[in-house]
């Protein structure tokens, strides 16, 4: 028999997410999200560093998944769209196949104000981390902070409609549409007209 199980570190998401639902986040303990999912708190910690890192674990996967693509992306295309095509391929990559749990860890984190400062100071660093990349590409630094901005602003839109009870539309087909009305609320300037 072997001395550990497969899948240890969804099991232990599954675990805390459910224990956050039934008690909240602050009253659940390490000991209690691994005792429901059958682990040792060893197992724990060599995957987490805390509870909060159940919730925020994938943050640095995410950033290298779109700093990544970005570096890779068309050279002729401007900063935004590269942002975006970048956005929609790791969307692919990295949420749809887990789309419930994903939008299970959105409703904790939304729930909580702690966790709530912590998610918007993770997308503040990787705004910050794709303008940085935008700039590495030799775009003006100016046009990529706020490619950067308005890439995590529509990123923003799409994902809270995604994860929105009943819809089955994937982020990628979200993302484009909520970029769409971002630019539409751009071109409307009630000064101008």
């Amino acid at each position: 028999m072997p001395r550990w199980k497969p899948g240890a570190v969804e099991r232990l998401q599954t675990a805390a997410l459910e224990l956050f639902d039934e008690q909240g986040f602050e009253r659940t303990t390490v000991a209690e999200i691994v005792q429901r999912a059958g682990l040792t708190q060893r197992t724990f910690f060599n995957h987490f560093g805390d509870k909060r890192e159940v919730l925020f674990g994938l943050s640095s996967e995410l950033q290298q998944e779109i700093i990544g693509e970005i570096a890779a992306g068309d050279e002729a295309l401007p900063p935004l769209d590269v942002v975006m095509r970048a956005l929609e391929t790791v969307a692919d990559k990295m949420f749809e196949h887990r789309r419930a749990v994903v939008a299970h860890r959105y409703a904790v984190i939304a729930a909580n104000p702690e966790l709530l400062e912590r998610e918007l100071g993770k997308n503040a660093a990787l705004t910050e981390a794709i303008a940085a990349a935008l700039r590495a590409r030799g775009g003006d630094p100016r046009a990529a902070y706020l490619a950067a901005g308005l890439a995590m602003l529509a990123q923003q839109v799409a994902f809270r409609a995604w994860t929105r009870p009943g819809e089955t539309r994937a982020l990628r087909d979200l993302l484009p549409q909520a970029l769409s009305s971002l630019r539409a609320t751009l071109a409307h300037d009630p000064e101008a007209g």
